[in-house]
């Protein structure tokens, strides 16, 4: 069964565009309710063969294991801290203050990899920004839990990206971590 593109219209023109018309015009190939429209790098660059077995499908789905691995990690981190009540500091929490959040923005950023349509292109920086706000929200509940140690955590240890070439002295927890 097939279905009909549904329009989309440019609300910068006076007069309406359909974004799946161009994309039907430019790729007459593609029809964007099927299966196949989620692979777009296949169509755009041209690929043959079965895109599940592409390069960029497989560096998509290491990409999306690696934000997983690094979730389970953080939260098996999280978890035993907040039963022993004392602030999480070691593992990935080592390296970045939001390493679970790190690791869902690297999740989406695969699926955004593996299956680039309008929508993952839209929801992408929506849910990015969520996760940073929420990552936000949670610090002023864990500085006002911790207090200085958690400023002390934050001083050297950076919120997303971890740095790069240096490291901090001592894999332990910070003094007065609870």
């Amino acid at each position: 069964m097939r279905f009909a593109a549904i329009p989309l219209v440019a609300a910068t023109t006076s007069s309406p565009r359909r974004l799946s018309g161009w994309l039907q015009t430019r790729y007459p190939g593609i029809d964007l309710m099927s299966h196949n429209a989620g692979h777009l790098w296949s169509t755009i660059f041209g690929l043959e063969g079965n895109p599940h077995f592409g390069v960029i499908h497989i560096l998509s789905t290491v990409v999306i294991i690696t934000g997983f691995l690094l979730l389970g990690a953080a939260w098996r981190v999280l978890h035993a801290a907040h039963t022993e009540g004392r602030l999480a500091t070691t593992g990935p929490y080592r390296h970045v203050r939001h390493p679970q959040y790190v690791g869902f923005i690297v999740i989406l950023f695969g699926f955004l990899l593996q299956w680039p349509t309008l929508l993952t292109l839209l929801m992408f920086p929506l849910l990015v920004a969520m996760y940073v706000r929420l990552a936000r929200t949670e610090e002023v509940e864990v500085r006002r839990e911790f207090g200085p140690a958690y400023d002390s955590y934050a001083a050297v240890t950076p919120a997303w990206l971890p740095r790069l070439g240096t490291s901090r002295s001592s894999g332990r927890p910070l003094a007065n971590g609870r």
